[in-house]
């Protein structure tokens, strides 16, 4: 028996078309003008987008102050939630396109639309063509994706900073320069500016990309590690020290902060409570979620020291007035705030809340929450549901970003199989699984297991990840599938369970399941293109075999030799 090869065809998505062009790209640019027309369909329907951020940008605009401190409101007396620079981009582009809910939300739309180029880029790096395309494509039509994009909350501004400094930790471990390893830690820190503790959910991947990939001696990569450490922590305090450092007269009031501090914030409101603690006064449940129109995490306390409740001021300026009435008060820094009469929760006077506040959503006043959380606001499991590994599988969360997430989930299995491992780690999908596989199972059983504030659009966080999964899972598979009977078998099965659990998805909201004939259809008609293929690509090769070629296609393919004449071939041998 004799073993030949047949030579390597150059991939089909390699081809250059025009201008140097190749389809793969042309292919991106397509998958980012669809993006971006589901991001703009119906754009007016968003209305004021969150009005609490909206109305944030707008008191911004009115001074340097505001801009800075990101002041809620005209008169500067109090905070949003979150850190400021999602914020300053947004007000940037209200500057000069208008205050509306478009021009606040268009940084998150563009951050989506070109997000596309930079995950289909950084999964083609170590998979190829293939794998990065259906990366794309699947985060473009993720519904969560595109959702929350068409917002202000700022969610899609942080998942791009978190692509972009993925991109630059994969470049730190391909070069060793310790340059792209701080320039990543520097855009976490910027993301950390943008949503505060989020930004950190991916960050042990990026850490384990570079301590197991990179080829530079352990000891050497633990210093550097250290040093960018170093880094993160600092771009990421350093809004929050100058805050904090700043006299609590000459600045607005931290809101949602129980101690009037941003560190207050960062570990309270936006740290303890979204583990699972909701209580106190820098904790409550915030009034509803973005997808509505508000943001989650808007409640906001202008309270002094650690008074629970409105300030004497703004109780005095309601002292003789009525419900919903005008009002005005000045601040002991001297800044006038004018509102109108609401009753806080758990309070039986008035008190003065600041223009562009609801005065009452679900019984949750802007000034203050009722104790442990209470005042009638959202119930987050109306939107999450209960913790437990089921959370993703099941309504209300299912139909966010979990269409594919079984095919991704089994697509992590495949990864660890897909090469032998050594260390440092010098396989394209060993290192594809420790970024992109790391990222997606870190927020999976991080959201699945937090019973504090969670919201549904949060579920953002997995879309690059869940897209680069299910493309390289694909992609092997394809390139299993040439030459590995049961690579196709277990390709069939995977789609089988995925698309099951899609039926038993849109069971549990009622849908019309006849929208699932489509996909039946294709994946009976996937299996029989699957199947001729294979045997297309056997009989080319048996007749490359007779003609005595000298090579085999993909170097597995082994020509069998039966009386000096090449008969059949077989795979997989």
């Amino acid at each position: 028996m004799t073993t030949e090869t047949i030579p390597t065809q150059s991939s089909f998505l390699k081809r250059k078309l025009f201008l140097g062009l190749t389809i793969s790209t042309v292919l991106v640019l397509v998958i980012m003008a669809f993006s971006f027309g589901l991001h703009m369909y119906n754009i007016e329907a968003i209305g004021d987008a969150n009005a609490y951020y909206t109305a944030a940008v707008k008191s911004m605009l009115q001074s340097w102050s505001n801009f800075f401190f990101v002041a809620a409101e005209p008169g500067g007396s109090v905070t949003v939630d979150k850190p400021p620079l999602g914020l300053w981009i947004e007000a940037v582009f209200a500057y000069f396109l208008g205050v509306s809910g478009f021009s606040v939300s268009l940084p998150n739309i563009l951050a989506g639309v070109f997000g596309i180029p930079l995950l289909y880029a950084m999964v083609k790096k170590y998979m190829g063509e293939l794998a990065g395309l259906i990366a794309a494509f699947v985060m473009a039509i993720t519904p969560v994706f595109v959702a929350t994009n068409r917002n202000n909350t700022m969610d899609g501004l942080l998942v791009f900073f978190l692509l972009l400094a993925a991109w630059a930790f994969i470049q730190a471990t391909e070069s060793g320069k310790l340059t792209w390893l701080l320039l990543g830690a520097f855009i976490v820190g910027l993301g950390f500016n943008i949503k505060m503790m989020q930004a950190f959910l991916p960050l042990p991947a990026f850490y384990a990309l570079y301590f197991f990939g990179s080829k530079e001696a352990w000891l050497r990569k633990m210093v550097n590690l250290g040093i960018a450490t170093v880094l993160l922590v600092a771009v990421s305090l350093s809004w929050a020290v100058i805050v904090d450092l700043t006299p609590a007269d000459s600045r607005p009031y931290i809101g949602s902060s129980d101690n009037n501090t941003v560190m207050g914030l960062i570990f309270g409101h936006n740290g303890v409570s979204r583990l699972g603690s909701t209580g106190g006064p820098g904790g409550g449940t915030p009034p509803s979620a973005p997808m509505a129109g508000t943001d989650s995490d808007q409640r906001i306390q202008p309270q002094q020291g650690t008074r629970q409740g409105p300030p004497q001021q703004a109780l005095d300026a309601c002292a003789s007035s009525a419900q919903g009435d005008a009002c005005s008060f000045t601040q002991q820094n001297g800044n006038t705030i004018n509102g109108s009469c609401i009753t806080p929760p758990n309070q039986s006077v008035l008190a003065c809340a600041p223009q562009g506040m609801t005065p009452q959503q679900n019984g949750q006043s802007p000034l203050v929450g009722g104790p442990n959380g209470q005042g009638g606001g959202t119930q987050f499991s109306q939107e999450t549901g209960e913790p437990g590994v089921f959370r993703f599988f099941t309504q209300p969360l299912s139909k966010q970003m979990s269409w594919l997430l079984p095919f991704a989930l089994i697509s992590v299995l495949l990864a660890l199989f897909g090469s032998r491992l050594k260390l440092p780690i010098e396989s394209g999908v060993h290192k594809s699984l420790l970024v992109w596989g790391g990222w997606l199972m870190t927020c999976v059983v991080f959201f699945s297991m937090v019973s504090g504030i969670f919201h549904s659009y949060y579920a953002i966080m997995l879309a690059p990840a869940l897209g680069a999964m299910v493309g390289i899972g694909f992609s092997q598979l394809w390139s299993w599938g040439r030459d590995r009977n049961w690579a196709g078998i277990l390709f069939i099965l995977m789609s089988a369970i995925t698309l099951g659990f899609q039926y038993f998805a849109m069971d549990q909201y009622g849908e019309n399941l006849w929208w699932m004939l489509p996909a039946g259809i294709l994946f009976v008609a996937g299996i029989i293109l699957m199947v001729a293929s294979r045997k297309a690509d056997c009989l080319r090769h048996t007749s490359l075999c007779n003609a005595d070629h000298p090579h085999v296609l993909d170097g597995h393919d082994r020509c069998i030799q039966s009386e000096h004449k090449f008969t059949h071939c077989v795979f997989g041998q």
